[in-house]
């Protein structure tokens, strides 16, 4: 069987992410981009193939 990863879930709701880029800044395989939404605001989105689990991204999320 594969070694399956949880990939963390950042937000689930814009509300939830105030686009500080501290998950993008700590994750150690540079798996987070920040990518602008339709109204030019940033929000962090996870390459799931580069993503390892580790959820350093939600320790040190402010809002989580």
């Amino acid at each position: 069987m594969a070694d399956l990863k949880e990939i963390p879930v950042l937000f689930s709701d814009k509300s939830e992410c105030c686009g500080c880029s501290a998950c993008m800044a700590v994750c150690p395989k540079e798996a987070i981009s920040m990518i602008e939404d339709e109204e030019g605001f940033l929000y962090p989105v996870i390459d799931e193939d580069k993503c390892i689990g580790c959820r350093q991204c939600i320790n040190v999320c402010a809002f989580k």
